[in-house]
């Protein structure tokens, strides 16, 4: 039962606090770490629960790079700001994030895959017989530097707690690129474009990020028309007996532009980025709408229907509560149309239904 929350994972899912790969470090909230140190176990939460805000340091890094070219150069930048040099052909990579894992099968490299997380076991089948698997946030360097990658994308959640535990395979002179959890669609673009520039598919990652912005656009042109709009509640987490907060976002997060995309109203959205709520704040916001990504548990839709205290809420009244998938909707990427499709499909299906 335990594919517990890391984000975004992701993610989910999940993440609320961003750590660069190089030793760089933010703090996370109290009810975050507790989160983190003890229900941790998928990229979900990583992408999406486990994420604060990058730094304003690390996001004026990003944003003043001249271009997604320029951050494939030698002596360049990585997605957090640091100063990396990207080898001018790279043949072998590790993934320490299904999000980017997911992103290079796209880009048809599945075969140059040397070793991933444990967390992209989703993806295993799709990769090359063997290919070996590292804790994302405890690796076994020896063997990880035995492998000779040409580079190793990390998400930030390795040097949690302010400890950069790739230190070893820098010390080793391979390329070792950070790349934070995205907070918005506009990240992930970026983020798309660093990884297909890093490894030599520029065109590649360009096609994929145009089909992805293009299908963010039809998704905004269902959602403008709209005229109900609903107030939806998306529930990262479930509370319980050990952690009773609900874990949610508000905005400055693409999930709370996920639910704006398609016509709907966060909740949460007066509030900033990861946040945590109670279960009597959340049932005083009466929501519509009630969509949850938790797969750590069997049937969460349920769980939360069944719930005591929420029988008034309009959602639970209305059977609106609804099952997102947690790997598109934690893990930011270009799949989060995926899980906006699906979110479009149920809260809005006339709106959405032409939609695949």
């Amino acid at each position: 039962m335990k594919k517990k929350l890391l984000t975004i994972a992701v993610s989910a899912v999940m993440a609320f606090s961003v750590m660069t790969g190089c030793g760089k470090s933010e703090e996370p909230t109290t009810a975050v770490t507790e989160a983190i140190t003890e229900e941790v176990t998928t990229e979900a939460a990583t992408e999406a629960t486990t994420e604060e805000a990058t730094t304003e340091a690390a996001t004026e890094a990003t944003t003043e790079k001249s271009s997604a070219s320029d951050a494939a150069a030698p002596n360049a930048e990585d997605r957090a700001g640091n100063k990396i040099a990207i080898p001018e052909e790279v043949n072998t990579i590790v993934s320490m994030a299904p999000s980017t894992t997911r992103f290079l099968i796209d880009l048809g490299l599945a075969d140059k895959i040397v070793a991933v997380d444990t967390n992209s076991y989703a993806y295993i089948e799709q990769l090359p017989v063997g290919v070996q698997q590292f804790d994302m946030m405890a690796p076994d360097n020896e063997a990880l530097v035995a492998l000779k990658p040409d580079i190793i994308f990390t998400s930030g959640m390795s040097s949690f707690g302010g400890e950069d535990v790739f230190q070893p395979a820098r010390d080793a002179g391979i390329c070792v690129a950070d790349i934070p959890s995205s907070n918005s669609f506009n990240d992930i673009i970026e983020d798309l474009q660093f990884i297909g520039d890093a490894v030599g598919e520029s065109d590649k990652a360009h096609e994929l990020i145009k089909t992805f912005e293009g299908t963010i656009d039809e998704i905004h042109a269902a959602g403008s028309t709209v005229t109900d709009k609903k107030k939806v509640l998306f529930m990262i987490s479930l509370p319980s007996a050990d952690y009773p907060s609900i874990y949610t976002f508000g905005k400055g997060t693409y999930l709370d532009e996920m639910i704006t995309a398609i016509g709907a109203e966060n909740v949460t959205g007066d509030q900033e980025s990861w946040i945590s709520i109670s279960e009597e704040e959340a049932i005083a916001m009466n929501p519509d709408v009630i969509l949850t990504n938790v797969d750590y548990i069997e049937d969460a839709v349920n769980v939360i229907k069944t719930s005591e205290g929420w029988e008034n809420v309009n959602a639970i009244k209305n059977d609106e509560v609804y099952y997102i998938d947690a790997t598109s909707s934690n893990q930011p990427n270009n799949h989060v149309v995926d899980a906006m499709i699906e979110m479009g499909k149920k809260v809005y299906p006339d709106q959405f239904a032409d939609f695949q």
